[in-house]
């Protein structure tokens, strides 16, 4: 059974004229990495929302279809229930940060769930080794760089030991070097705990190298579901106002002029690499 089921799945919120989202229609499998993106306001956020139940226990509005998440239908749990299989990660991690310290910040949710004392330690202790992050255990959140702060974010989700991540532009706020790292911390998670991980971002020459599958959305509909190769190779990033990273436009134009590749370059050093053989 898909980890993710979502059925003729629409939504719009109270007092909108349009739908924020419609005829969504969609299966994703335990592993999976997906990067979600599209032209800003296409419904990618809101479509989040309603992994965790957000939507519709949180925003109103009128939803029509449902969303399965391993089994559980979001119009019939609450949302504390959801958010243990479907950890969120804000855009800006100042706004998930609550608590004084680190350490603190990471046991809120597991304390907040009635959980044992032990249990909650044990969680806290194998969060902080997982993002590397021991060494803050005791620094407040305004002390902590956008980095720091986006790390100890995912880190808090992961004490509630979610299938799921969902991250909405977690680099956004971050400098290239700051960026990689967060990214290479969110593929750890997805290799090595074999968490599927769904991510919004703008900044696909950075991302797609780490993505399994690309979903593409435009006008509150999915408008292309496949490979990162597929999807960028294709005319409809394009035509519907999403950039198309440098390394592909490259592979694109050169393949036009009879220069063969042996895969398509999903990054600069894939691309530096791929002409350095080209050019033997």
């Amino acid at each position: 059974m898909s980890l993710i089921k979502i059925k003729n799945l629409s939504f719009t919120y109270a007092n909108a004229e349009e739908p924020a989202i419609k005829n969504i229609n969609l299966t994703i499998d335990k592993g999976e990495f997906v990067l979600l993106t599209g032209p800003s306001g296409c419904g990618k956020t809101t479509l989040c929302r309603c992994l965790n139940g957000l939507i519709p226990h949180f925003y109103t509005g009128e939803m029509q279809g449902d969303v399965i998440i391993d089994g559980l239908n979001t119009r019939e749990h609450p949302v504390y229930e959801l958010a243990q299989k479907v950890g969120l990660v804000f855009q800006d991690p100042e706004n998930q940060l609550v608590s004084l310290n680190v350490e603190k910040e990471l046991a809120f949710a597991p304390e907040n769930l009635g959980l044992p004392r032990e249990e909650i330690r044990k969680r806290v202790e194998e969060a902080l080794q997982l993002l590397k992050i021991e060494h803050l255990r005791y620094k407040a959140p305004y002390e902590l760089s956008g980095g720091e702060q986006q790390r100890v974010a995912i880190a808090s989700v992961l004490t509630l030991k979610p299938k799921i991540v969902v991250l909405d532009e977690p680099t956004s706020n971050l400098d290239p070097k700051g960026a990689e790292q967060v990214l290479k911390t969110i593929k750890d998670l997805n290799e090595k705990l074999n968490v599927t991980i769904i991510l919004i971002e703008h900044r696909l020459d950075l991302i797609l190298p780490y993505t399994t599958r690309v979903i593409l959305m435009n006008r509150g509909e999915i408008v292309l579901d496949s490979s990162p190769e597929k999807a960028f190779c294709s005319n409809i990033p394009e035509k519907i106002g999403v950039d198309i990273p440098v390394s592909i436009k490259l592979y694109n134009e050169l393949s036009k002029t009879g220069v063969k590749f042996n895969k398509v370059p999903l990054c600069a050093k894939d691309a530096a690499k791929l002409l350095a053989e080209v050019l033997k």
